[in-house]
């Protein structure tokens, strides 16, 4: 399976090119969703790609949506390569194991995210006042410490260079319906008590992730990617240790090393050949732990 950086279907229009997927309309209606290797951290794209990262994702992405569809519709139509039009087979290369055909829908103006540990941003406005997105939390929380519940925080969704902002509920309230707001509210934590269950049956917690969610007919989908070492942070359940930074099943371990090795005010730098295999070991034991299956192929 070949390393992806960048697709180049000639007979669709793209639409869309994120920080790691590209994004061709099929027609009116529907939309082909390509993850590639690359990687991004700190909201700008590295110089190198991890290699089966789009597949670790797209396929988590599809596992969690097949488990909670009966909770809250998905925006899948196809998953498998072989069921897509000729037009777009002959693009195998590209598209094995990390495309998709979905629906189009309206995104939602936020970003659902849910925090059952504090770390990342939400432990940084912790230590400035005591809150995260306007909810107070207890005195005396560590780093990495569970959180009395899980609690629902949403921010922007920004453009792509820009940071995604922490928001409080009330800001949320401001850009999207009571109503839609409450169920997806509902359907987030829904998901994650579940998942964060199955998990650690596995041995991993799920200290936070991130939801996205859009509009078709009036009807609520579950979008983007669900459950991925990109959206969420994975700890080794075995390993947990409150009161400082967690060893990680997901992109930390880059970030982490990006932070001692990179001002962010020049161009990230070239990563080493033993963090690209590192960070891919990484993604890819996160699915084995989560399916129960091994995603590596030569």
């Amino acid at each position: 399976m070949q390393t992806i950086t960048n697709t180049d279907i000639k007979e669709y229009p793209l639409v869309s090119q994120g920080k790691v997927r590209d994004i061709y309309a099929l027609d009116n209606e529907t939309l082909l969703i390509v993850t590639t290797d690359r990687m991004s951290a700190f909201d700008v794209v590295l110089p190198d790609p991890i290699p089966y990262k789009g597949v670790v994702l797209n396929q988590l992405t599809v596992f969690w949506m097949e488990k909670y569809k009966d909770l809250v519709a998905n925006h899948l139509l196809q998953t498998e390569l072989n069921n897509f039009s000729s037009d777009l087979q002959k693009y195998s290369e590209q598209l094995e194991g990390r495309s998709v055909i979905v629906k189009r829908t309206n995104p939602l103006p936020i970003e659902c995210i849910i925090r059952g540990y504090i770390s990342g941003s939400g432990w940084k406005d912790y230590q400035k006042n005591g809150q995260v997105c306007g909810i107070d939390l207890p005195d005396g929380l560590r780093e990495s410490d569970k959180l009395p519940e899980p609690l629902f925080t949403p921010s922007t969704k920004a453009d792509m260079g820009d940071h995604d902002e922490n928001i409080t509920l009330e800001e949320a309230q401001a850009k999207i319906d009571d109503t839609v707001l409450d169920k997806v509210k509902k359907i987030t934590l829904d998901i994650f008590n579940d998942a964060s269950k199955l998990a650690e049956k596995n041995g991993l917690i799920i200290a936070d992730t991130k939801f996205e969610f859009g509009l078709a007919d009036q009807e609520l989908y579950l979008i983007d990617e669900v459950l991925t070492p990109d959206s969420s942070r994975f700890w080794p359940l075995e390993q947990y240790t409150p009161g400082t930074s967690q060893p990680s099943f997901d992109k930390q371990y880059l970030r982490d090393w990006l932070k001692e090795n990179w001002g962010e005010s020049e161009e990230p730098p070239r990563l080493p050949r033993e963090v690209i295999e590192e960070t891919k070991s990484k993604y890819l034991e996160a699915y084995r732990l989560l399916t129960g299956k091994e995603l590596l192929s030569s």
